[in-house]
């Protein structure tokens, strides 16, 4: 280790200490977690963000620019792996065009913070991730540790960061999170402790962790949505000692929440939210709180200029995603894309307005709900529960053939109601035979007075098997 690296080590080291130092003099009853994850992990989960259940994520950068293939263009036309990229780039780029030759057409134009945040809000999701930094390097905010590779040196010349973090506070209620990649692909320093089997630390020293404290200190996400960790393990990202400060002494070290994406040690292991990979699902309820992190364009988190409708997945593949997802006890994190010029397309404006109108009147089966001792129901496997307090809610995805709905888990009492979310009236129903299940009566329920066009929730109060 040279003597730069080793001065701004002890720097850091120092800055860790000092925060700790603080926390010490602070009141006995706050909980000090060590640096190693059996501790980290014995961290509740702040309440926030299981009840929350949905929030939405977007991915922008200087891969915005060119629009084309993924936000990986970069990697992949470097590479060589893919050859459409290299064409594309061939065929529409002066010899010699370098992806950084991208970033001053990365102008966002037409972005407008406060439009965003309206935007966005209209899908009554809970929390906003932020790509903060992608695995190209470039920084949404002036970060000193990207010099001349951030929003403010080059491209917009704002603090995009700063500016939604604002907006989103200011002018909504969810809570602002943040996105950052550890790694980098062409990173010389990362490739060179990458050759040396990662046996030196001069990139996390001298990048990666001036740079998340600096997000930390001066946005105060409260969701750290960390990724690029997949090369090597936490002990050469030095996450545990992070993460330990990030829980005891930083400004958000009550409300932060972390996933598990913090070395190959890690993955789906440790962390508050296991991420485990994207799109995750899983086939029935794991012991730990997971995330569906998910693109409504199936093949790119970035923007795609010449993405086809078909790529898009619809309202209805939205919300029974958002309904499995829950109900199977996970969070949905629905990825949109802006494109170079700061605008959220029109596809991704009536997704998310779609699914806001839908949660207007149904966001009692989602928000703050519990997993139900039962998922997915055999006689209609269209239907899928969630329950909270003294109501188990039947989610139909598909509306009945004929004129009842038959469900085999919910055994009534003599108190049972059944109601669907957004009709006022009490609908009729009763016992199938030997215990199995109910029958709810559909025929007085007029077609104009369904409440929503996709999904219908069926509340079903004072239940035998409640709970």
């Amino acid at each position: 280790m040279n003597r730069i690296v080793f001065v701004i080590s002890l720097t850091l080291i120092s800055s860790i200490a000092a925060h700790f130092s603080h926390f010490s003099s602070r009141s006995s009853i706050d909980k000090k977690y060590e640096a190693t994850w059996e501790s980290l992990d014995s961290r509740p989960i702040p309440k926030w963000y299981d009840e929350a259940k949905f929030g939405i994520f977007m991915h922008w950068g200087v891969y915005s620019v060119p629009a084309f293939g993924t936000e990986w263009m970069w990697k992949y036309w470097k590479d060589e792996t893919n050859y459409p990229v290299k064409e594309f780039v061939e065929a529409n780029y002066r010899p010699g065009f370098k992806y950084a030759d991208f970033a001053s057409s990365f102008t966002a134009k037409f972005f407008d913070a406060k439009k965003w945040a309206k935007i966005i809000a209209k899908s009554n999701a809970k929390y906003f991730v932020f790509t903060s930094k992608h695995h190209d390097g470039y920084t949404n905010w002036p970060s000193k540790e990207s010099w001349n590779w951030n929003s403010v040196d080059v491209g917009p010349h704002k603090d995009i960061v700063g500016a939604l973090a604002n907006a989103i506070r200011k002018d909504t209620d969810m809570k602002f999170c943040l996105y950052y990649s550890l790694y980098e692909w062409f990173n010389p320093q990362y490739l060179q402790n990458k050759k040396d089997h990662f046996k030196s630390q001069d990139f996390v020293e001298t990048k990666v962790l001036p740079q998340l404290f600096d997000i930390v200190m001066n946005y105060k996400p409260e969701y750290i949505w960390s990724d690029g960790d997949w090369e090597t393990n936490s002990t050469y990202w030095r996450s545990r000692e992070f993460l330990a400060w990030l829980y005891n002494s930083s400004p958000v070290k009550d409300s932060i929440v972390v996933n598990d994406r913090w070395g190959t040690d890690a993955n789906c292991k440790h962390g508050d939210v296991k991420l485990c990979k994207d799109r995750f699902i899983p086939k029935e309820v794991p012991k730990f709180k997971w995330e569906n992190a998910m693109t409504i364009d199936e093949k790119s988190w970035g923007f795609r200029a010449n993405a086809p409708l078909s790529d898009y997945l619809t309202i209805e593949e939205l919300i029974e995603t958002l309904v499995k997802t829950v109900s199977l006890g996970g969070n949905l994190l629905m990825n949109i894309a802006p494109n170079m010029d700061g605008v959220i397309p029109p596809i991704y404006e009536e997704r998310l307005e779609q699914i806001g109108d839908w949660l207007k009147i149904n966001g009692d089966a989602i928000f703050k709900t519990k997993v139900w001792k039962y998922q997915n129901d055999p006689k209609n496997p269209n239907t899928w529960y969630t329950s909270k307090e003294n109501a188990v809610y039947a989610i139909v995805l598909k509306w009945p053939k004929g004129s009842t709905l038959q469900l085999q888990h919910p055994k009534i009492s003599k108190h049972t109601e059944v109601t669907m979310l957004g009709l006022s009236k009490k609908l009729k129903f009763q016992a199938l035979d030997k215990d199995q299940g109910v029958t709810v009566s559909l025929s007085d329920i007029g077609f104009d007075e369904l409440p929503c066009t996709w999904a219908w929730v069926f509340q079903l109060t004072n239940l035998v098997n409640r709970r």
